[in-house]
């Protein structure tokens, strides 16, 4: 089963902070809850899993991840992401994202993504896999615009000249002044697929009652 996925969502950074984190492919993939890049097998090769949660049980998820384009000029990622279990279940997805000027200096990511699942996740259908897919990118995009914010803060910080001036000071280098603060992303560690599914639940009766009272 395919489904097509095309989405913005705006950073609350610049371009340059927000390239930064997409042109990473490690700080990329801690953006995404329970993935993590295990190795690199070269400039555009990675190996990597994704551990998810399913009330007390946790399960692995191996892939591999290629990059296809990464054009700075462009602010353009296009990458290649197969993954597979254990039970025989297996998900790949085509992404080219983009950064694009936003409002105040900010950016916005612009994604579009092929998604193909077989074996039990193709059990859920292309509603339940769109729904599904909303879920974890905008989560996603949430944590990249902290990364991203956190980033272009530390870059800013502002730079002290005020070194008072004692003997042997001539020269002295000026020290940074501290960064404002930031609070850094939360990334959960693992991928918490009954807690999605329970809030997929609580969004279908929500609309189904809204609705009803609309009617």
């Amino acid at each position: 089963m395919e489904v097509t996925i095309e989405k913005q969502y705006p950073v609350a950074a610049g371009m340059p902070a927000a390239w930064a984190v997409l042109s990473d492919m490690h700080a990329l993939a801690t953006c995404m809850p329970g993935a993590q890049i295990t190795e690199d097998v070269d400039a555009t090769h990675f190996k990597g899993g994704v551990r998810v949660k399913v009330g007390p049980a946790v399960a692995a998820f191996a892939g591999t991840i290629e990059i296809l384009t990464l054009d700075a000029a462009s602010q353009t990622l296009k990458m290649l992401g197969k993954g597979a279990d254990k039970g025989g279940s297996s998900a790949s997805m085509e992404l080219t994202a983009q950064l694009l000027p936003g409002e105040g200096g900010h950016c916005v990511l612009a994604g579009h993504a092929a998604v193909i699942v077989n074996g039990k996740f193709a059990q859920f259908g292309g509603r339940m896999m769109n729904s599904v897919s909303d879920m974890i990118l905008a989560q996603f995009a949430e944590v990249f615009s902290q990364k991203a914010q956190a980033l272009q803060a530390a870059q800013a910080a502002p730079v002290d000249h005020s070194t008072a001036a004692q003997p042997g000071s001539e020269g002295a280098a000026p020290t940074p002044a501290p960064a404002a603060h930031v609070a850094a992303p939360v990334v959960a560690t693992e991928f918490n697929a009954l807690g999605l599914v329970w809030a997929l639940v609580k969004n279908f009766f929500a609309g189904l009652f809204g609705k009803k009272s609309g009617s």
